[in-house]
């Protein structure tokens, strides 16, 4: 019978007799230097020299590396900052490798040395690749002592089985990529207006990206308890969008990442549809004026909602009615006040759905998210408390990139496989054994990154660790493709992908399962 032990084998190192060598021998290195410039300004962006990187690495993977992913200060070496990719490498792995080896699922100190050197090889062959905050934070304070400020971060103690602060930003790891938020109609307080600042903030800065359905605020004219009315939703969001843009991601040149959400019958959700196409018009407007159009120039600084992608998440119940307007053209729909019935009102379907379709033509945004059929997926419809679908049980948001639907205040890291990397030109082979043996390493990795990770707020910090959701992905199977001569839009390329993505998926869950063996399933298993 298979075991989680099985995992631990040499499959593209082997164990070295030399002490002076390792796996890092099992590269050539030269040295690389880097240089980008602002063209438009001639403004020096990054110069760095004698940077230290395997000899097939393109320029331009050093240039992302280098500039994005090298820690530039605190380095506790001669220079202050990582001038080598073994560096960055080692600091992640190394993080990994003793994370497991705390939570039970490696025992040996030689399941961790062959944990260490595939991994390692993986990574510096590119064959695999960890989310942007991995490369950001992990191992800082493990490898270098870094251990940053006090961020109000928190995780899941499983000795006091609750929630702590954590004591610095980077003995544990904020090393999740994909958040999903909740937040309630109040200004102040836990899951309030003011909180969304603070917690977008925190991950953004730490290299995160986070999504929420903002339906709960109250629309635009809703009575407010103190007397007056409500703002609105969009008053809200353009904050927000403000917010996003002002923070670097990772406190790099990197955006910040972030998904809205709106479901289809808030009252501002016309306003909602139209905001990015109507905030193109202007920058094409400015741009007549002289105004710089690219991407951070003048034009787009001025105008708001291009720091998001936006969703509308739509009801089974107003599809069917957009298919049948054939039939019933003056079909309609209720937009419903939050908190306050008198704002009320009725709208055409097929003026809802025209204006989706223009905007998302011209804008590339909102895309559509189709609620019941997301919740008809749902893997845990019980949640934490086990009130089947339940509000706060739903899927009610992903993260911005969309690949990440699962239950509201939880966290995903992710890592990619780089499918080109187990294909064979010379023989026209793709490496399964290789391919399986590297998807369990990377849930090993992705496990252990919850086990040391940490939170922007207490309820992530819980309900990350009681469901422990991970993500494995695929990359460069256009790449695949075009290597081994098959059509994009052909049976046989959408086969190949299907088999190996469901490969992914398969292997994924047997892997998880022996996890669960050794160090049992997630606390909320059994509840779903």
């Amino acid at each position: 019978m298979r075991k989680l032990n099985d995992l631990f084998k040499r499959y593209y190192t082997k164990e070295l007799d030399n002490t002076d060598k390792s796996v890092y021998d099992l590269f050539k290195w030269e040295k690389r230097d880097v240089k980008l410039m602002d063209y438009k300004t001639n403004e020096v962006l990054l110069d760095m020299k004698d940077l230290e990187f395997p000899s097939h690495y393109s320029q331009n993977a050093v240039d992302i590396i280098a500039s994005k992913y090298f820690r530039k200060r605190g380095v506790n070496n001669e220079l202050g900052y990582e001038n080598s990719m073994k560096m960055v490498v080692h600091r992640m792995v190394n993080f990994w490798a003793e994370s497991l080896a705390d939570e039970g699922l490696i025992e040996t100190e030689k399941e961790k040395s062959i944990f260490y050197d595939e991994m390692v090889f993986g990574l510096l062959n590119q064959m695999y690749a960890p989310n942007s905050p991995q490369w950001f934070n992990t191992g800082l304070k493990l490898s270098y002592g870094i251990s940053g400020g006090q961020n109000d971060l928190f995780y899941y103690d499983i000795n006091k089985k609750k929630v702590l602060k954590s004591k610095d930003t980077y003995t544990r790891t904020q090393a999740s990529a994909c958040f999903i938020l909740s937040i309630e109609d109040k200004l102040l307080g836990s899951h309030s207006i003011s909180e969304q600042y603070t917690t977008e903030t925190k991950l953004f800065k730490g290299g995160s990206g986070t999504g929420t359905n903002f339906s709960n605020l109250r629309a635009n004219g809703e009575k407010l308890s103190g007397g007056g009315v409500s703002s609105g939703l969009m008053s809200f969001l353009k904050g927000f969008d403000r917010n996003a843009g002002a923070i670097k991601s990772g406190g790099t040149t990197r955006r910040a990442a972030k998904m809205v959400c709106l479901d289809i019958d808030h009252p501002e959700i016309e306003d909602f549809i139209t905001w990015k196409a109507e905030e193109e018009d202007k920058v094409r407007a400015l741009a007549k004026m002289g105004y710089d159009a690219g991407m951070d120039g003048e034009a787009y600084e001025t105008v708001s909602g291009q720091n998001s992608n936006n969703s509308l998440r739509i009801s089974d119940e107003f599809m069917q009615k957009v298919i049948d307007l054939d039939k019933n053209p003056d079909a309609k729909i209720t937009l419903k006040g939050r908190v306050d019935s008198s704002v009320d009102r009725d709208v055409y379907v097929r003026d809802l759905w025209e204006k989706f379709n223009s905007a998302a033509c011209k804008a590339a945004d909102p895309a559509p998210q189709f609620t019941d059929t997301f919740n008809a997926w749902h893997t845990c419809p019980k949640g934490e408390d086990g009130d089947l679908y339940a509000k706060h049980n739903m899927l009610n948001s992903t993260n911005p990139c969309g690949e990440y639907a699962f239950l509201d205040d939880t966290s995903c890291n992710l890592a990619s496989l780089n499918l080109y990397r187990f294909y064979n030109p010379d023989t026209n082979e793709f490496d399964i054994d290789g391919f399986k043996h590297m998807i369990g390493l990377n849930q090993l990795l992705l496990e252990a990154s919850i086990h040391w990770g940490q939170f922007p707020t207490e309820d992530i910090a819980r309900k990350t660790h009681l469901f422990r959701t991970t993500g494995l992905g695929i990359a460069n199977i256009a790449s695949l493709l075009m290597a081994m001569g098959i059509p994009y839009d052909s049976e046989e390329s959408r086969a190949i992908s299907a088999s190996l993505v469901g490969l992914i998926t398969g292997e994924s869950y047997a892997v998880s399962a022996l996890m669960a063996e050794k160090v049992s399933p997630f606390e909320k298993y059994e509840l779903n």
